[in-house]
């Protein structure tokens, strides 16, 4: 027999407005990240590229872990100013423009 607290149920998202910013690897999409996303949530460094040489990397630090954000990956801030990065394919999904 089903109860009230087991039966299912659906439930949409609530419409929230986030702020989000698309990492191209770029010199000037880092400088506009850095003025994003809190200094104390954000590390970079050097990566070796697939080819030879090296690239910048970025690594941001959520609420669940240290996480890689790659070329093409957009960073959110949360609604309570935490930052996380997304998939630019879940991000399209999940996201439109305000």
């Amino acid at each position: 027999m089903m109860t009230a607290s087991n039966t299912i149920r659906h439930y949409r998202k609530q419409p929230v407005v986030i702020r989000a910013i698309q990492w191209d690897g770029s010199t000037s999409s880092l400088d506009a990240i850095l003025g994003f996303v809190a200094p104390e949530a954000i590390e970079q460094y050097l990566a070796i590229s697939p080819g030879g040489g090296y690239h910048t990397a970025l690594r941001i630090k959520t609420l669940e872990g240290v996480h890689e954000v790659t070329s093409g990956d957009y960073i959110i801030e949360g609604v309570q100013g935490e930052f996380y990065p997304c998939k630019p394919d879940i991000f399209a999904a999940t996201y439109e423009r305000a």
